[in-house]
């Protein structure tokens, strides 16, 4: 792995991996959906992409969810399917969260990044131990890897390689 591939996020499949067929890894990738994961792929047609995976952020049924989390980012990552190389073009881009009205609802800004990055949300409790000191129990744990770690590990167990997208288009 070369110094750009860790910047972007690219990672390969394992030597000797046969590469399953483009419709396969669309399938594969569409079928990770379940309406009890906080985020859904979809076609990306609409975003000039083959899939699109994103939060489920305007459903109001992770409203609470994406509230407790305390998220400040909102993720989408778009990709391209390339039969030719066997690679999944990722481009990974990402919208400041503000939290607006009583009660709150969430509202994405203008403020946007692209590229590769991880948030990680946690809340914790603190109390007394059995010592002198304080102990803290987490009780809230949100981290955006939940989103492109089974992505990723599809498309890498499928043949083909995750290649990240900084620059330029998909």
């Amino acid at each position: 792995m070369g110094i750009f591939d860790k910047l972007t996020g690219t990672q390969r499949p394992s030597d000797g991996s046969v590469p399953a067929s483009a419709k396969d890894v669309r399938t594969t990738l569409l079928g990770l959906n379940r309406p009890d994961l906080p985020y859904f792929i979809r076609d990306g047609a609409p975003e000039d992409a083959d899939l699109v995976a994103e939060w489920r952020l305007a459903e109001p049924t992770w409203q609470a969810f994406f509230l407790q989390s305390q998220l400040s980012r909102a993720v989408r990552i778009r990709m391209r399917l390339d039969h030719e190389e066997y690679e999944v073009r990722t481009l990974q881009e990402g919208w400041e969260v503000d939290r607006i009205g009583n009660p709150p609802t969430l509202k994405v800004s203008s403020r946007y990044t692209r590229g590769p990055s991880r948030t990680i949300s946690t809340r914790r409790r603190a109390r007394l131990g059995d010592g002198d000191g304080l102990e803290a129990t987490e009780t809230f744990r949100f981290d955006s890897a939940e989103l492109v770690n089974p992505l990723r590990d599809t498309v890498l167990k499928s043949g083909w390689t995750w290649r990240g997208v900084v620059f330029g288009g998909l």
